[in-house]
Protein backbone atom coordinates (compact mmCIF):
# COMPACT_ATOMS: atom_id res chain seq x y z
CA UNK A 1 0.00 0.00 0.00
CA UNK A 2 1.35 3.29 -1.14
CA UNK A 3 2.55 6.15 2.05
CA UNK A 4 2.07 3.25 4.40
CA UNK A 5 4.89 1.40 6.01
CA UNK A 6 7.22 1.55 9.08
CA UNK A 7 5.42 2.74 12.61
CA UNK A 8 5.59 1.35 16.20
CA UNK A 9 4.66 -2.41 16.62
CA UNK A 10 1.33 -3.03 17.49
CA UNK A 11 -0.53 -6.41 19.23
CA UNK A 12 -4.07 -6.64 17.87
CA UNK A 13 -6.57 -7.20 20.77
CA UNK A 14 -9.86 -9.59 19.68
CA UNK A 15 -12.78 -7.20 20.51
CA UNK A 16 -16.13 -8.87 21.69
CA UNK A 17 -18.72 -6.96 18.54
CA UNK A 18 -20.99 -9.78 19.22
CA UNK A 19 -21.73 -9.59 22.47
CA UNK A 20 -23.65 -13.21 23.20
CA UNK A 21 -22.84 -13.61 26.93
CA UNK A 22 -26.08 -13.02 27.60
CA UNK A 23 -27.57 -12.64 31.18
CA UNK A 24 -24.13 -12.50 33.21
CA UNK A 25 -23.24 -9.77 34.38
CA UNK A 26 -19.45 -8.15 33.70
CA UNK A 27 -17.32 -5.96 35.51
CA UNK A 28 -15.46 -3.35 33.75
CA UNK A 29 -11.45 -4.21 35.03
CA UNK A 30 -9.90 -1.39 32.77
CA UNK A 31 -10.44 1.28 30.08
CA UNK A 32 -7.35 1.24 27.63
CA UNK A 33 -6.20 2.54 24.71
CA UNK A 34 -5.90 0.65 21.52
CA UNK A 35 -3.44 1.15 18.61
CA UNK A 36 -5.91 -0.56 16.03
CA UNK A 37 -8.65 1.97 16.73
CA UNK A 38 -9.83 5.09 17.28
CA UNK A 39 -11.97 4.53 20.27
CA UNK A 40 -10.73 3.43 24.07
CA UNK A 41 -11.26 -0.36 25.04
CA UNK A 42 -12.44 -1.70 28.28
CA UNK A 43 -11.31 -5.15 29.32
CA UNK A 44 -14.52 -6.81 30.88
CA UNK A 45 -14.25 -9.58 33.60
CA UNK A 46 -17.47 -12.18 33.72
CA UNK A 47 -19.10 -13.16 36.43
CA UNK A 48 -18.21 -16.91 35.45
CA UNK A 49 -14.40 -16.10 35.20
CA UNK A 50 -14.32 -15.07 31.24
CA UNK A 51 -12.40 -11.98 30.17
CA UNK A 52 -13.37 -9.69 26.94
CA UNK A 53 -12.71 -6.36 25.49
CA UNK A 54 -15.37 -4.29 24.04
CA UNK A 55 -14.98 -1.02 22.50
CA UNK A 56 -15.73 1.33 25.34
CA UNK A 57 -18.70 3.83 25.65
CA UNK A 58 -18.24 7.24 26.70
CA UNK A 59 -18.78 7.85 30.41
CA UNK A 60 -18.17 3.99 31.37
CA UNK A 61 -16.16 3.95 34.76
CA UNK A 62 -13.93 1.71 36.08
CA UNK A 63 -15.66 -0.72 38.25
CA UNK A 64 -18.88 0.16 36.54
CA UNK A 65 -21.56 -3.50 36.26
CA UNK A 66 -22.47 -4.15 32.42
CA UNK A 67 -24.47 -6.63 31.15
CA UNK A 68 -26.19 -7.93 27.98
CA UNK A 69 -29.36 -9.87 26.94
CA UNK A 70 -33.11 -9.66 26.92
CA UNK A 71 -34.81 -7.44 29.48
CA UNK A 72 -31.60 -5.66 30.45
CA UNK A 73 -31.92 -2.10 31.64
CA UNK A 74 -30.95 0.72 28.97
CA UNK A 75 -28.14 2.03 30.30
CA UNK A 76 -24.64 2.90 29.11
CA UNK A 77 -22.42 0.00 28.29
CA UNK A 78 -25.01 -2.55 28.20
CA UNK A 79 -26.76 -4.75 25.14
CA UNK A 80 -29.75 -4.88 24.36
CA UNK A 81 -32.06 -5.74 21.16
CA UNK A 82 -33.61 -3.21 19.27
CA UNK A 83 -36.94 -4.30 19.92
CA UNK A 84 -36.40 -2.97 23.77
CA UNK A 85 -34.36 -0.30 23.54
CA UNK A 86 -36.50 3.64 24.30
CA UNK A 87 -37.27 5.94 21.11
CA UNK A 88 -34.56 8.58 21.83
CA UNK A 89 -31.82 6.47 23.28
CA UNK A 90 -28.21 7.09 21.78
CA UNK A 91 -26.49 3.59 20.26
CA UNK A 92 -23.63 2.60 19.05
CA UNK A 93 -22.24 -1.22 17.89
CA UNK A 94 -25.07 -1.67 15.70
CA UNK A 95 -25.77 -4.87 14.62
CA UNK A 96 -26.83 -5.44 10.43
CA UNK A 97 -28.08 -8.58 10.70
CA UNK A 98 -29.08 -10.67 13.42
CA UNK A 99 -25.56 -12.34 15.44
CA UNK A 100 -23.45 -10.52 12.86
CA UNK A 101 -21.69 -8.63 15.29
CA UNK A 102 -21.77 -4.47 15.50
CA UNK A 103 -20.60 -3.05 12.00
CA UNK A 104 -22.37 0.70 12.48
CA UNK A 105 -20.79 3.13 15.21
CA UNK A 106 -17.67 1.80 16.13
CA UNK A 107 -15.14 4.72 15.71
CA UNK A 108 -14.62 7.59 18.15
CA UNK A 109 -17.36 10.14 19.09
CA UNK A 110 -19.72 8.16 16.68
CA UNK A 111 -23.13 7.23 17.60
CA UNK A 112 -27.26 6.53 16.35
CA UNK A 113 -30.47 7.70 17.51
CA UNK A 114 -33.26 5.28 17.53
CA UNK A 115 -36.08 7.55 15.87
CA UNK A 116 -39.49 4.57 15.66
CA UNK A 117 -40.40 1.35 15.02
CA UNK A 118 -42.12 -0.40 11.81
CA UNK A 119 -43.24 -3.50 11.55
CA UNK A 120 -39.96 -5.94 12.04
CA UNK A 121 -37.87 -3.12 11.56
CA UNK A 122 -36.24 -0.15 13.57
CA UNK A 123 -35.57 3.25 12.33
CA UNK A 124 -32.39 4.89 13.37
CA UNK A 125 -30.75 7.98 12.51
CA UNK A 126 -26.89 7.29 11.69
CA UNK A 127 -24.19 9.94 12.59
CA UNK A 128 -24.06 10.67 8.81
CA UNK A 129 -27.70 11.75 8.83
CA UNK A 130 -28.98 8.95 6.88
CA UNK A 131 -31.71 7.67 8.19
CA UNK A 132 -32.57 3.54 7.76
CA UNK A 133 -34.39 0.18 9.03
CA UNK A 134 -32.35 -2.13 11.41
CA UNK A 135 -34.50 -5.58 12.07
CA UNK A 136 -35.42 -5.26 15.71
CA UNK A 137 -33.71 -8.67 16.62
CA UNK A 138 -30.76 -7.15 16.11
CA UNK A 139 -28.21 -5.56 18.92
CA UNK A 140 -26.92 -2.18 19.85
CA UNK A 141 -24.91 -0.86 23.02
CA UNK A 142 -26.31 1.96 24.94
CA UNK A 143 -24.05 4.97 24.90
CA UNK A 144 -21.67 6.96 22.49
CA UNK A 145 -18.40 5.73 21.69
CA UNK A 146 -15.60 6.94 23.93
CA UNK A 147 -13.23 9.02 22.91
CA UNK A 148 -14.96 12.02 21.20
CA UNK A 149 -11.97 14.18 20.99
CA UNK A 150 -10.44 12.02 18.37
CA UNK A 151 -10.79 14.91 15.61
CA UNK A 152 -9.38 17.66 17.56
CA UNK A 153 -5.92 15.92 18.02
CA UNK A 154 -3.13 17.26 16.43
CA UNK A 155 -0.08 15.39 15.76
CA UNK A 156 2.31 18.16 16.50
CA UNK A 157 5.36 16.74 14.04
CA UNK A 158 5.78 14.73 11.34
CA UNK A 159 7.07 11.95 13.56
CA UNK A 160 3.75 11.43 14.99
CA UNK A 161 2.32 10.05 11.73
CA UNK A 162 5.22 7.84 11.23
CA UNK A 163 4.75 5.91 14.70
CA UNK A 164 1.37 5.66 12.94
CA UNK A 165 2.81 4.12 9.91
CA UNK A 166 1.77 7.18 8.03
CA UNK A 167 4.75 8.03 5.15
CA UNK A 168 4.45 11.13 3.74
CA UNK A 169 2.15 11.47 0.64
CA UNK A 170 3.49 13.05 -2.43
CA UNK A 171 0.84 15.03 -3.89
CA UNK A 172 -0.38 14.18 -7.55
CA UNK A 173 0.16 17.41 -9.02
CA UNK A 174 4.21 17.36 -8.03
CA UNK A 175 4.43 13.88 -10.11
CA UNK A 176 5.35 13.69 -13.76
CA UNK A 177 2.27 12.52 -16.14
CA UNK A 178 3.92 9.08 -16.39
CA UNK A 179 2.73 8.84 -12.42
CA UNK A 180 -0.62 10.64 -12.26
CA UNK A 181 -3.45 12.74 -14.21
CA UNK A 182 -2.81 14.97 -12.55
CA UNK A 183 1.08 15.51 -13.19
CA UNK A 184 3.19 17.39 -15.25
CA UNK A 185 3.35 20.78 -17.21
CA UNK A 186 5.05 23.89 -17.29
CA UNK A 187 5.88 25.38 -14.07
CA UNK A 188 3.25 25.27 -11.02
CA UNK A 189 0.57 24.02 -12.92
CA UNK A 190 -2.89 23.09 -11.17
CA UNK A 191 -3.60 19.68 -12.75
CA UNK A 192 -6.80 19.71 -14.53
CA UNK A 193 -9.75 18.02 -12.83
CA UNK A 194 -9.19 16.18 -9.71
CA UNK A 195 -8.85 12.29 -10.13
CA UNK A 196 -7.34 9.64 -8.32
CA UNK A 197 -4.00 7.86 -9.47
CA UNK A 198 -6.42 5.37 -11.43
CA UNK A 199 -8.02 8.70 -13.15
CA UNK A 200 -11.71 8.29 -11.02
CA UNK A 201 -12.60 12.11 -10.62
CA UNK A 202 -12.09 12.64 -6.96
CA UNK A 203 -14.84 15.05 -6.03
CA UNK A 204 -18.33 14.67 -6.59
CA UNK A 205 -18.70 11.17 -8.92
CA UNK A 206 -20.35 8.71 -7.30
CA UNK A 207 -18.90 5.69 -7.15
CA UNK A 208 -21.82 3.57 -4.89
CA UNK A 209 -23.19 0.88 -6.61
CA UNK A 210 -26.84 1.65 -7.94
CA UNK A 211 -28.08 -2.21 -7.52
CA UNK A 212 -26.86 -1.98 -3.93
CA UNK A 213 -28.62 -4.65 -1.82
CA UNK A 214 -28.88 -2.53 1.45
CA UNK A 215 -30.52 0.35 -0.21
CA UNK A 216 -33.78 -0.76 -0.27
CA UNK A 217 -33.66 0.02 3.84
CA UNK A 218 -32.32 3.44 3.48
CA UNK A 219 -35.29 5.57 4.06
CA UNK A 220 -33.00 8.76 3.88
CA UNK A 221 -29.52 9.21 2.13
CA UNK A 222 -27.01 11.24 4.28
CA UNK A 223 -26.31 14.77 4.15
CA UNK A 224 -24.78 15.77 1.20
Amino acid sequence: MRYMGGGHKQMYRIIDFKRDKEGIPAQVKTIEYDPNRTARIALLNYADGEKRYIIAPHGLKVGQEIVSGKGVAPEIGNSLYMSEIPFGTVIHNIELQPGQGAKMARSAGSYAQLMSRDGKFAIIKLPSGETRMILQTCKATVGMVSNPDHSLESSGKAGRSRWLGRRPRTRGVAMNPVDHPMGGGEGRASGGHPRTRKGIPAKGYKTRSRTKQSDNYIIERRKK
